[in-house]
């Protein structure tokens, strides 16, 4: 760690306190009884935004599911919760100040807020609130990226800050024009991040103490002038605002990410690059929607012109990896939604800053199998998407929330309601969907719907 993370350490400690702070010893026995249907991270448990739960309510009222609570005073920001061991996690700018919160699952309140750091001033006026991360639980520790590239592990039961460091000071990144938006992957031992830079374009750390592990450098990432925003927008980062999965090929690890100019692969051992594939990312560097893997093939989208596509992974004779692109498909132009895998199809939006529909494909052809632009009776317009107990919950961008049963060849609507409260920013945070509940958040406000069957 430098002298540098250190001082940071002694300087940022928790704000705010409240009488529901508990200890490390009763945080532990809220761990030892966290359910298997918690969110823990961002698109949930495995990083695919699936829900493992079962018993969900499986069409809603004409007035939706039942609101448990709401709160509000959350301050600015699109990132989504996390959810663990009856606790929700999330980050927010409140004033000049960069922070992170713990709530309590049961009513929303207060358990304990901590400073991050100085709030980072963006630029572009679309999303500059606050922080886009989705807190990462593991254990007893907490994961954070900031806008400006300040992460940090805290401890989860009261919020202190164990270890900072600074993905733009100590690894040379760059932010994205839109500042840094990924949640941090933790596997194993390591927390990965991606800075952006030269010579650290993804980075992993202990877990435990924020060492350094290794640095990967991937070939062509950094040159030219696109990178995290369109050319002459500064910039020029390699870095985008998609957040890196774990995939295991031919009995090697691999860390996947959507970079500013390509999806990539590196080995999680020590961040050696091992294969590229371009098409997916567009010119203008703003690639957001987290790559999807399966049986060897990895999907990967971007709007701005570009499309989705599916590569197929294979070894060479001398052990390298090597991609063959499967299909290339300009009908499924992820903006930042997020795309769902289930039984062979996938489900997402086609559009970018124009709008768009929601859109089903063949995950095998790339065939468009329906396209809601199409269907004027029930047009569902562009938005974020995730899945439990054999329905898409669907929010869309100007607030509308949605229940829909995945079918290959039809859509099939289960439910729709109005986001109360809404603000004047864009619907971004993708809902979450966790212990019979589901957490919408808008900017400021919380709300807790009770999605359980009864």
């Amino acid at each position: 760690m430098t002298n540098l993370s250190k001082d940071i350490m002694t300087k940022h400690e928790p704000i705010h306190h409240t009488t529901l702070l508990i200890g490390a010893l009763s945080w532990a026995v809220l761990l030892s009884s966290a359910l298997a249907d918690d969110w823990p991270q961002w698109q949930g448990p495995e990083r695919n935004a699936i829900s493992k739960e079962r018993g969900l309510l499986q069409e809603w009222p004409k007035e939706g599911p039942p609101l448990a609570w709401k709160i509000t005073g959350l301050g600015g920001g699109d990132g989504g919760p996390s959810i663990a061991a009856g606790r929700i996690f999330g980050m927010s700018n409140r004033g000049d100040e960069e922070v992170v919160w713990a709530l309590s699952g049961t009513d929303g309140k207060t358990v304990w807020v901590t400073r991050l750091g100085p709030a980072f001033k963006q630029q572009m006026p679309q999303s500059k609130e606050g922080p886009g991360c989705t807190p990462t639980v593991d254990g007893e520790r907490l994961y954070v990226e900031g806008l400006g590239g300040d992460i940090a592990c805290l401890q989860a039961s009261d919020g202190k800050i164990l270890w900072q460091r600074s993905l733009t000071r100590d690894f040379g990144g760059r932010a994205p024009t839109w500042s840094y938006r990924e949640s941090p992957l933790v596997d194993g031992e390591k927390v990965v991040f991606t800075p952006g830079g030269k010579d650290a374009i993804l980075v992993a750390l202990d877990k435990v103490t924020g060492n350094t592990i290794w640095k990967s450098q991937v070939p062509g990432s950094d040159d030219g002038d696109a990178g995290g925003g369109p050319p002459g927008f500064g910039g020029g980062s390699g870095a985008a605002y998609a957040s890196a999965i774990a995939i295991d090929f031919d009995r090697q690890r691999e860390y996947v990410q959507l970079t500013a100019k390509a999806l990539i692969g590196v080995a999680a051992s020590d961040g050696k690059f091992l294969w590229r594939y371009d098409r997916p990312a567009n010119r203008m560097g703003i690639n957001c929607t987290t790559p999807i893997y399966h049986d060897g093939e990895v999907f990967a989208s971007s709007a701005y012109g570009a499309g989705g596509g599916l590569v197929r992974l294979s070894k060479e004779a001398n052990g390298r990896v090597k991609t063959g692109e499967v299909w290339f498909q300009r009908k499924l132009q992820n903006h930042h939604g997020g795309v769902i895998l289930l039984d062979g199809c996938l489900y997402g939006a086609n559009g970018g800053n124009e709008g768009g529909a929601l859109v089903c494909l063949d995950f095998k052809t790339g065939n468009v199998l329906w396209n809601e632009r199409d269907d004027t009776e029930h047009r569902v317009p562009k938005g974020s998407v995730a899945l439990a107990d054999g329905r898409l919950y669907y929010r869309a961008e100007e607030g509308t929330l949605l229940l829909i049963e995945p079918n290959a060849k039809q859509y099939l609507e289960r439910g729709r309601f109005e986001q109360p409260d809404r603000s004047k920013q864009p619907a971004w945070a993708h809902p979450v969907i966790a212990n019979g509940k589901l957490y919408i958040r808008d900017q400021d406000v919380l709300l807790c719907y009770d999605v359980k069957a009864k």
